[in-house]
């Protein structure tokens, strides 16, 4: 009988090759963690490229078929319009630090008189020089974690979302399954915080191609890393090839009750990157025994460091030290010394900021230390020059502070550097538009007042342009230069006036191999895309135009509270300071800048034109009430209608205070589902328990009980 082959169906074609993507991605995924993770690669680069070359095929015929979290989407996409911003599920701290044996001591005699009859047992962990990334999972239908966002550690309260460069980092997983997530005893709804860190080797090659197109050099793989991960074309960063190093796991904003070895052993068998060398101690000798060792190793690594991270071990005594405003006291970062070099300081620069501030920076003859060509170091103020008695043309030793920051920490005066002679004298005038600078008493800073200097002009509308403020892209340094002037702009005001015909009249003369000509500022379609922008950035919103004007010490926390608080312009302008300190975190610095900053008829006439402009001033006001004001919260675990962020913010309209742990001073602890040691804690204090629904009564004003 003869054998008749019948066509395939299309439902047959696609169920075949939707088989054969979840092998490769399997494949895939399996090959990224041997190479970008465990350093064990057990292929080629071309037998990978070509399954990766075998799935982009399938997925171009059927493109219904990609996912997100596929293999082929790393390569990175089209660039993104701006990076939102969204609320970490709890603060980013920071950490405390220590720089020798003796304070290290004295840490460790606090935590074990804080943690009484708990036990205390350390983790040390290599302190990686990099930016703190937090990467959010959710559970797919399959029971499988999906990472659905990536944010930058911002201020520690508020992060910027770079999801679509972290997918390209191929060490954090896309997708991790059931079996990885249940073997590992880890819900598969998470967090992982951890560090983005760029690699010698990438470092080295990303700077040739630099050098290569003309561009300066990075200095270091930190700012590098930094920089990358907030790139808005995710296909650049694929190409940069960071890492990510794991180190915490939380689960609604709590970290998992696993301890801190415990969560890096999780942290390994998901498959994220776990940095191997670490240790687990109990002494400040063994403590100090892995600093020297990692130092020893640190030439080695192939990435940066910067000192040494100890841990206390157990969830329980963490809970008991708790935190103080900006740090864990169960957590403590040993930073190695900052790398010095001798140079020869040959003048003083003095630059005028957006504020008036005159900062002087020592003019350096290069030298190479920690790892960059320093040709300039900070010098902090006239006080400190007098101080220190500098001279034009002393040597000085030149420090890189935590391995970033230059400064100088020393004159040196030997008989092979001899002291300068020039005594240096501190201008008291501005040097960009010459007015008076005027020091306030008990400050350190001498300052420039006019309203109409070139530089705080020029500061002045880069800060009203940045990403943080009215975010109007397109006004990078040369274009405000540009607009300054060709006298397009005298204010910030002056951008929303700015018209396509104003903007392609501008020139400006350039000078190649000896030939001068005029050469238009803006093209015609940076012109369209930039009035788009400036239009754009009048919905920005009162708190953003009060941060965006530049008053001293008045940063986005500070200018989100004032707005919520007063919700307009004009009541602001008007405030008097009893009325401004009433907003919380507002002393009388603040509140005497800001009232100092409206008496000036200059500053109001900037105000009234801007609403002219079609500026939007106004904010809703934040409700208030003192339901529980005096009060002292705490939440843990899951509450089932209310987010952690809603019933902080619901608390904290109340008058309360929300804090991150569990004390004697404590009067309530809002518990939830999956409640963790907060709850154990506040049994053990004999704190008062509520649900969701106690929260709720007592914002109404109903029975505490």
């Amino acid at each position: 009988m003869k054998t008749i082959i019948l066509p395939m169906s299309d439902a047959g074609k696609k169920g075949q090759a939707e088989k054969r993507i979840e092998e490769l991605r399997a494949e895939l995924r399996r090959h990224e963690h041997l190479y970008y993770v465990m350093d064990a690669p057990e292929i080629s680069d071309a037998e990978f490229d070509k399954l990766m070359k075998e799935l982009k095929g399938l997925e171009a015929e059927h493109p219904e078929l990609v996912t997100p979290d596929s293999p082929s989407q790393r390569v990175g996409g089209k660039p993104a319009e701006g990076f939102q911003k969204v609320r970490h599920s709890r603060p980013m701290l920071s950490l405390d630090n220590a720089y020798s044996e003796e304070e290290l001591r004295d840490w460790d005699r606090r935590v074990h008189e804080l943690a009484g009859s708990l036990p205390v047992e350390y983790t040390a962990e290599q302190k990686m020089d990099g930016l703190s990334i937090a990467l959010h999972y959710e559970a797919g239908p399959d029971g499988s974690a999906r990472l659905v966002r990536g944010l930058t550690r911002g201020d520690g309260q508020i992060g910027e979302e770079v999801t679509s460069n972290v997918r390209t980092i191929r060490s954090v997983p896309l997708v991790i399954s059931a079996e990885k997530l249940t073997g590992a005893g880890v819900p598969a709804t998470f967090e992982v915080r951890g560090e983005t860190v760029m690699p010698e080797k990438a470092f080295e090659q990303m700077n040739k191609e630099r050098v290569a197109e003309g561009l300066e050099p990075a200095v270091n793989p930190r700012n590098a890393a930094a920089g990358t991960l907030r790139t808005k074309d995710s296909s650049i960063v694929a190409q940069r090839r960071l890492d990510v190093y794991a180190y915490f796991l939380l689960v609604n904003g709590e970290y998992l009750d696993l301890g801190q070895d415990a969560t890096l052993d999780a942290l390994t068998a998901l498959g994220f990157r776990v940095n191997p060398h670490r240790g687990k101690m109990h002494k400040v000798e063994e403590m100090m025994k892995f600093i020297e060792q990692t130092e020893k190793r640190r030439p080695t690594l192939g990435y940066d460091i910067d000192g040494v991270v100890f841990k206390v071990n157990s969830q329980a005594t963490q809970a008991r030290l708790g935190y103080t405003g900006r740090a864990p006291r169960w957590a403590l970062a040993y930073k190695f010394a900052a790398e010095q070099a001798i140079t020869q300081m040959y003048d003083i620069m003095i630059t005028t900021g957006r504020t008036g501030k005159l900062t002087p920076t020592a003019m350096l003859k290069p030298v190479f230390v920690g790892g960059a060509t320093i040709s300039r170091a900070t010098l902090h103020n006239a006080d400190w020059i007098e101080r220190m008695g500098l001279r034009i043309g002393d040597w000085v030793k030149i420090e890189r502070g935590g391995d970033v920051i230059p400064k100088v920490a020393a004159i040196v005066e030997d008989a092979d550097h001899p002291r300068g002679k020039e005594k240096y004298v501190y201008p008291t005038h501005c040097l960009v538009c010459g007015a008076e600078a005027v020091r306030e008493e008990g400050e350190a800073d001498y300052r420039c007042v006019n309203i109409d200097c070139p530089a705080l002009l020029h500061g002045a509308i880069e800060h009203w342009a940045s990403r943080a403020v009215m975010n109007i892209e397109g006004l990078g340094e040369q274009s405000v230069y540009a607009l300054i002037e060709t006298n397009a702009v005298k204010s910030v005001a002056d951008l929303y006036s700015l018209t396509e015909e104003k903007l392609a009249s501008l020139t400006q003369e350039t000078e190649r191999n000896g030939v001068k000509k005029q050469q238009r500022v803006f093209g015609p379609v940076e012109i369209k895309k930039l009035l788009k922008q400036i239009e754009g950035s009048k919905e920005a919103g009162l708190a953003r135009v009060l941060m965006g004007l530049g008053i001293r010490f008045v940063g986005e926390r500070t200018a989100d509270a004032i707005a919520q608080e007063f919700g307009s312009m004009d009541a602001i302008m008007n405030a008097s300071k009893d009325e401004l300190e009433r907003v919380e975190e507002i002393g009388a610095r603040i509140s005497h800048a800001i009232t100092d900053f409206f008496a000036r008829p200059a500053n109001r006439e900037l105000i009234e034109h801007l609403k002219a402009a079609g500026v939007k001033m106004t904010a809703e006001k934040k409700q208030k009430t003192t339901q529980l004001a005096g009060l002292t919260l705490v939440l843990t675990g899951t509450l089932p209608n209310l987010s952690r962020e809603e019933a902080k913010a619901k608390i904290e309209a109340a008058g309360g205070k929300v804090s991150g742990s569990v004390s004697k001073k404590t009067n309530y602890v809002i518990a939830g589902e999956e409640a963790g040691s907060k709850l154990d804690k506040a049994r053990e204090l004999n704190v008062p328990v509520l649900d969701e629904a106690g929260l709720v009564a007592l914002l109404e004003g109903r029975s505490r009980e």
